[in-house]
C-alpha cells in the first residue's frame, strides 16, 4: 500500500480500531448523516459481538464512487458492506421495483409495517442471486420535487421542466408521466447541473435536500411526496462467505439493530433540515392536489409491475396496515 493509498484511508473512513478484520462500507452522504452514523453504530455492535474480531470503516461522501458504481464493486467483493437507495437496483433486482413505486406506501409507518414484515424479508432475499446478502432497511423518507425557477403547485407547473432522477427507469418514467423530463445522473452532480442550468431541479427527502446546499441553487420545495423508498444495507456475498456462522449471525443481528437506530436519527435529522431550510428563506410549496399525482401513475405500474409475482406483492403491500 502507497504512502497517497494510506493517507486516504487514514483521513477518509470511520476507524474500526484495531478490529482483526474490517469491513469497507461505502456510503453517498455526508458524515454525520442518519445512514453513515447508523452503518458506523452498526460497526461497534459487531465488534462487541465478535469479541472485537470483526469491525467496518464507513467511507462516506462517495469516497469510493457513486451508487451505480459501488454496486458494482460489492457484488464483485471489492467493497464489503454497501448503504444504497433501492432505486439503482431497480433494472437488477425486480423485488426491488415494488418498494420504489410512485405512491405505493400510504404514510412512513405503512413503509415500515411492510418492510420489517414477510414482504420485507423476501426483497432482502432476492439480493442474493446477484452477489449480495440483503441485510436490513433504512429509512430515507418521503421525495418530493424542488426547482430553481418557481413553485410548483400542480402538474401544470411540471410540463416541460428537467429534472435528476435516479438511475431507475421506474423513476425515469414517474417523471415523464407528470410531464415534466427526466434526467438521470449521479448524486454528486446534481447541485453543479442546478447551478449551471443543465437541468430545473431534482427530488429528494429534506435532510438529502439540505445536506447538500440543493436548496441555494433550487428554493422551491414542493411536498408532493411522491416517494417513500427505503435505503437498504447490503454486503457482498464473497464477503459473507468467508464469514463463519457464528460471525454470519452477528452480522444479521448487529445490522437489525442497526435499523431502530437509524430511524431515531433520521427522524431527529429530518426535524433539524425542515427547519434549516425554512429558516433559509426557501419557499415550501404545501397546498398540492395529490390526486392527479396518483392518476399519472397508472402507465407506470402498467409498465413496471408486469409478472404475476410482483402484482400479487403490490395487493400484499396495500393489503398492509
Amino acid at each position: 500500500m502507497g504512502i497517497a493509498t494510506v493517507a486516504i484511508v487514514a483521513a477518509g473512513a470511520v476507524s474500526a480500531n484495531a478490529a482483526e478484520m474490517t469491513l469497507r462500507s461505502s456510503d453517498t452522504h455526508p458524515a454525520g448523516y442518519p445512514t453513515v452514523v447508523a452503518v458506523e453504530y452498526m460497526g461497534e455492535q459487531l465488534e462487541a459481538c465478535t469479541n472485537g474480531k470483526i469491525g467496518i470503516d464507513v467511507y462516506d461522501s462517495a469516497q469510493l464512487g457513486e451508487e451505480k458504481d459501488t454496486i458494482e464493486q460489492a457484488r464483485f467483493g471489492v467493497i464489503d458492506l454497501l448503504r444504497v437507495s433501492l432505486g439503482p437496483f431497480n433494472g437488477l433486482i425486480e423485488e426491488t421495483q415494488i418498494p420504489s413505486l410512485p405512491y405505493i406506501f400510504r404514510s412512513t409507518d405503512h413503509m415500515h409495517n411492510v418492510m420489517d414484515g414477510e414482504i420485507g424479508d423476501e426483497i432482502l432475499a432476492a439480493f442474493e442471486p446477484y452477489g449480495l446478502v440483503g441485510l436490513a432497511f433504512y429509512d430515507g423518507g418521503s421525495r418530493s420535487f424542488y426547482n430553481r425557477e418557481k413553485p410548483i403547485t400542480s402538474m401544470e407547473d411540471l410540463q416541460g421542466m428537467k429534472f435528476r432522477v435516479m438511475q431507475s427507469d421506474i423513476f425515469v418514467d414517474m417523471v415523464n408521466a407528470l410531464g415534466a423530463n427526466a434526467t438521470p445522473m449521479p448524486y454528486g452532480e446534481v447541485y453543479s447541473s442546478i447551478q449551471t442550468g443543465v437541468i430545473d431541479g431534482a427530488e429528494n427527502n429534506w435532510p438529502s435536500y439540505e445536506s447538500s446546499s440543493h436548496y441555494d441553487v433550487a428554493p422551491y420545495y414542493t411536498l408532493d411526496q411522491h416517494l417513500i423508498v427505503p435505503e437498504v444495507l447490503v454486503m457482498s456475498k464473497a464477503t459473507w462467505d468467508k464469514l463463519s456462522a457464528e460471525d454470519q449471525k452477528c452480522v444479521r443481528d448487529t445490522a437489525k439493530a442497526s435499523v431502530a437506530y437509524q430511524r431515531e436519527k433520521w427522524a431527529e435529522r429530518e426535524a433539524e433540515s425542515e427547519a434549516l431550510v425554512r429558516e433559509s428563506g426557501v419557499e415550501v410549496i404545501t397546498d398540492i392536489d395529490k390526486t392527479p399525482f396518483i392518476e399519472a401513475m397508472v402507465p407506470v405500474y402498467e409498465k413496471h409491475v408486469t409478472s404475476e409475482k410482483l402484482k400479487d406483492m403490490v395487493k400484499r403491500v396495500q393489503a398492509v396496515q
